[in-house]
């Protein structure tokens, strides 16, 4: 089975999990195990996969996180129409809802059944695929709550007039100080940037007089001659 691991985000296909494809003979139980560091000890759940009756195991040892799971990637590989892949839990194998959904459908597509021990799922029996169902249903209903929460708050920020997006590279404060500044001489338009931990590119862009080079405007008012 030609396949990558699913990649965060949801995109449901046209029937995520309906019936597989009947398979033309039985086919393997082939287990994926995985623990999040090499410390870790995959030992209980290649026994329960052994004991489910997997034929042959993929195991990793790193971070669900981790998109990057060569093992999962050969396990991926090595299915055929008619397997099933088994896991000893949900978490072993997904970073994420979405992620399982997306998997578990991409496995159905292939014509491979899914089970997970620790839960009793079993996506070759009618139950296991509702309960499927359920968790994309789910999993749909928590991604448009995340988005229209978003708008709601961006919306609600924008009425307050707060500002949205990514602060200012100089503060006010910091404007008014390159300009005392250079009224000075002997200050570079470097020795500033430096001074205020800023490019010379962003002091060009917040003081725009200097596009022209160091203009009078900058220099200090002579005090008006009392005779």
């Amino acid at each position: 089975m030609d396949t990558a691991p699913a990649v965060p985000g949801l995109v449901l296909p046209d029937d995520p999990l309906a019936p597989a494809p009947a398979p033309a003979g039985g086919g393997a139980l082939v287990g994926y195990a995985r623990v999040s560091t090499r410390d870790q000890k995959l030992d209980r759940q290649l026994r329960a996969l052994e004991a489910a009756g997997c034929v042959r195991v993929f195991a990793d040892k790193q971070s669900g996180r981790d998109a990057d799971r060569p093992e999962l990637r050969a396990c991926l590989a090595y299915l055929r129409p008619g397997d099933t892949l088994v896991v000893a839990s949900l978490d072993r194998l997904a970073r994420s809802l979405a992620d399982l959904i997306t998997l578990v459908a991409d496995l159905r597509r292939a014509g491979v059944g899914f089970r997970s021990l620790h839960e009793a799922l079993d996506t070759t029996t009618p139950g296991g695929r509702l309960v499927f169902h359920v968790f994309a249903a789910l999993a749909e209903f928590i991604r448009e709550l995340i988005v229209e929460g978003t708008k709601e708050g961006l919306e609600a920020a924008r009425a307050a007039g707060t500002r949205l997006g990514r602060p200012p590279a100089m503060t006010p404060e910091q404007v008014r100080h390159a300009r005392d500044l250079l009224t000075r001489p002997d200050n570079s338009v470097a020795s500033i940037a430096r001074l205020l931990g800023v490019s010379r590119s962003t002091l060009y862009k917040h003081v725009p007089e200097l596009s022209g080079g160091r203009r009078t405007a900058l220099a200090p008012r002579k005090a008006p001659d009392p005779h």
